[in-house]
């Protein structure tokens, strides 16, 4: 599966990691080049600098073939418009979306996105362990 990547945080670094040793092709984009030290230094899948909301920058890290597209950055926002563009511009299989606000998650689950909420995440967990 070729899966595309955006943002370059540590749950990003890592999934590539993970992605990549379980064959995956990947493929990380985010704006910041420092971000890429997060990377195992193992990792031999593509590390580009480009904005996920950019059409250009996506064509230029392979979304026309990629079968996945995750959406990392710190930012909802940019989350969001960047799946939406996966989704709708580009019609990449499978978009998943990190949206910090449960708020908003859910709207946009109800919209057709596949996100993740670390914060509800996080409150359940802490609840159980409560």
């Amino acid at each position: 599966m070729k899966v595309l990547i955006m943002g370059c945080s540590r749950v990003g670094a890592y999934l590539a990691g993970l992605l990549e040793s379980d064959g995956h092709e990947v493929t990380i984009l985010d704006v910041d080049p420092s971000s890429f030290t997060r990377l195992a230094r193992t990792f031999k899948g593509n590390a580009l600098l480009g904005d996920g909301t950019d059409e250009d920058s996506l064509r230029r890290a392979g979304i026309e073939e990629a079968d996945a597209f995750v959406a990392l950055t710190e930012g909802d926002n940019i989350n969001i418009m960047a799946a939406q563009i996966a989704k709708h511009v580009f019609n990449i299989p499978k978009v998943i979306c990190r949206i910090y606000d449960p708020i908003r998650e859910e709207l946009y689950r109800t919209l057709g996105l596949d996100t993740v909420c670390p914060t509800t995440l996080l409150a359940q967990s802490l609840k159980q362990m409560l």
